[in-house]
């Protein structure tokens, strides 16, 4: 499709934090990537307000290791605590990703230009992304180069299926709902020789109000979109 990149990503660590295990500052990381967590390395390669990112796919290639460390991060109330934070160690992973328009950004309907964005996202990953691009949290730095999906030997060929259990799939922003809240989605996952199909998120089973939010509003010709902005993105 004109419209989905393949990359690989990599890193020493990896947190995809459990909302459950935070009490009292502690962390301790899912076995499997979440899907906000891979739409945040996609948004890292490339990201316009215009589109809106699915991720279909992901593709472990490593075995599941874990590794604990103390930290002492900052307290709200100035100092610090001490806290013991479980990752993932030595992981890489396949992924397969889309975008789609954003019906609720009306005034960037000039900016739909299929080609353009593909394009741009395509030399993206060749790069290395915009941004900086981590697995789960910012001290999980990570890389990304182009793939093919599914070329190359996973540990978990032929493994067969395994199941997580209700897991953390991404939170429902007010700028790809329409609506002025936030709310957070959460999914059973089931990995079949490594490899893991996520639903879209209006599909996922259970959805939760978390508290009201507001769009940022963006405009052609403002907010760093406008159309010269993108053209001269063109000759990158």
């Amino acid at each position: 499709m004109r419209n989905s990149i393949e990359f690989k990503v990599w890193g020493r660590y990896a947190l995809f934090t459990d909302p459950l295990t935070r009490v009292g500052g502690e962390k301790c990381s899912y076995h499997i990537p979440t899907y906000e967590a891979l739409k945040g390395v996609v948004k890292s390669i490339y990201w316009k307000p215009t589109i809106i990112w699915v991720v279909d796919e992901v593709r472990v290639m490593k075995r599941f290791r874990t590794e604990t460390k103390g930290v002492k991060p900052m307290d709200y109330g100035g100092g610090n605590s001490l806290a013991y934070y479980t990752y993932l160690k030595d992981v890489e992973y396949q992924v397969r990703a889309h975008f789609e328009w954003n019906p609720h950004r009306e005034r960037l309907k000039e900016d739909q230009n299929e080609g353009k964005h593909y394009n741009i996202a395509k030399r993206m990953v060749e790069r290395g992304g915009r941004q900086d691009v981590f697995l789960g949290t910012r001290e999980c730095q990570s890389y990304i180069e182009p793939c093919i999906f599914g070329e190359g030997a996973s540990e978990y060929d032929g493994y067969g299926t395994l199941d997580f259990g209700l897991t953390f799939h991404g939170f429902d922003y007010p700028d790809e709902t329409g609506k002025n809240e936030l709310r957070t989605r959460f999914w059973r996952p089931q990995m079949v020789d490594g490899r893991i199909k996520f639903p879209r998120p209006q599909e996922c089973e259970v959805n939760k109000f978390v508290r009201v939010m507001t769009a940022k509003d963006f405009e052609i010709g403002k907010n760093m979109v406008g159309v010269e902005v993108t053209a001269n993105e063109m000759d990158l």
